[in-house]
């Protein structure tokens, strides 16, 4: 965190126009980012992820899972995925992060990188049932990995390294106009949870 965000009491906007991405840095201390990534790693169910892509089945190397308050149905990549009840320790970080984000959430989709070579291509997250121009918080654990911005017209970008326990909020207009990816990198080999706190909207 810069001299500016200490003074200004609130951490800058990554995005120059166009939508409002925050970085809050660590929300976590290092022996409880450790925790959780360590009970995460062991207690989630996760699962390889699929997406039909021009109607071929893709099974990716990286796996997921889904949590939320209730069994939401969350389709994305052509795939539908049911919603599992909240863990613990999943409902101990929403209420970080809604205390750090001033935002609600009533679901988490999870990531988990095995190494650098796992990534995700250019996307936003827009899908319809996300509150349109809601707030997704994700949070950091594990493996330090960019994550970089690309504006859907002009083609700036903007990148930044996620850091171990660290908290970025994605909120307003940034879906709509920015994708966002995580690139592949030869030089981490340790793994990466991603927790990406979300509104689903129920139909």
């Amino acid at each position: 965190m810069d001299l500016f965000e200490q003074i200004a009491g609130a951490p800058r906007n990554l995005l120059p126009y166009d939508g409002n991405v925050y970085y809050y840095g660590h929300v976590l201390t290092q022996s409880d980012a450790d925790h959780y990534y360590k009970a995460l790693l062991n207690n989630v169910a996760w699962s390889h992820d699929r997406a039909i892509i021009f109607g071929k089945e893709i099974i990716t190397k990286r796996k997921v899972a889904w949590y939320a308050q209730q069994p939401f149905s969350y389709t994305y990549s052509n795939t539908t995925k049911t919603a599992l009840p909240w863990t613990k320790e999943l409902l101990k970080l929403k209420e970080i992060i809604e205390h750090k984000s001033g935002e609600h959430y009533n679901s988490c989709l999870l990531n988990l990188y095995h190494d650098g070579s796992e990534g995700m291509a250019w996307h936003s997250d827009a899908e319809r049932d996300l509150k349109k121009n809601g707030a997704i918080g994700s949070l950091s654990l594990g493996a330090e990995r960019k994550f970089a911005f690309k504006h859907k017209k002009s083609r700036d970008t903007v990148s930044k390294v996620l850091n171990h326990g660290s908290l970025l909020v994605m909120k307003d207009a940034t879906q709509t106009h920015w994708l966002h990816r995580l690139p592949p990198t030869k030089t981490i080999c340790a793994p990466r949870i991603n927790l990406t706190f979300r509104m689903i909207i129920e139909s």
